[in-house]
């Protein structure tokens, strides 16, 4: 019950930061680093992968997947971060040391994560699902 509910409240946030991508775009173009390419089809093809992983993250038979698939796009979109935190002009509004915490927050999302990708067995579905 417990691994049940880390795993819709992991996936809820990731979800609801998805759809930041798309209600807000500009403040994701914004700190993308410029040796990228196509800054907004980057903000939108990541927020629609957070979404859809935060939301596959919700199914036991899809959690294990879901959970690498966040790992991978953590690890994508750690340079985003990066930048923002050598750049703090970019985002003025957020102080520059908590810019710099956001690095190893990542980490910690990460782990959390990285969780949900061990077949545990109150996770695992019964064969009559």
């Amino acid at each position: 019950m417990i691994a049940s509910l880390n795993r819709l409240i992991c996936g809820l946030l990731f979800m609801i930061a998805g759809t930041l991508h798309f209600t807000s775009p500009h403040s994701y173009v914004k700190i993308m680093p410029a040796y990228l390419p196509w800054p907004l089809a980057l903000v939108y093809c990541s927020g629609a992968a957070e979404m859809g992983l935060g939301a596959l993250l919700w199914f036991p038979r899809t959690a294990r997947l879901a959970g690498w698939g966040l790992i991978a796009l953590l690890v994508a979109v750690f340079p985003a971060n990066l930048n923002m935190a050598l750049h703090p002009g970019i985002s003025p509004s957020i102080a520059p040391a908590l810019l710099w915490i956001r690095l190893p927050v990542q980490a910690l999302l990460i782990k959390w994560v990285h969780g949900f990708t061990q077949n545990r067995i109150g996770d695992l579905p019964s064969p009559a699902e």
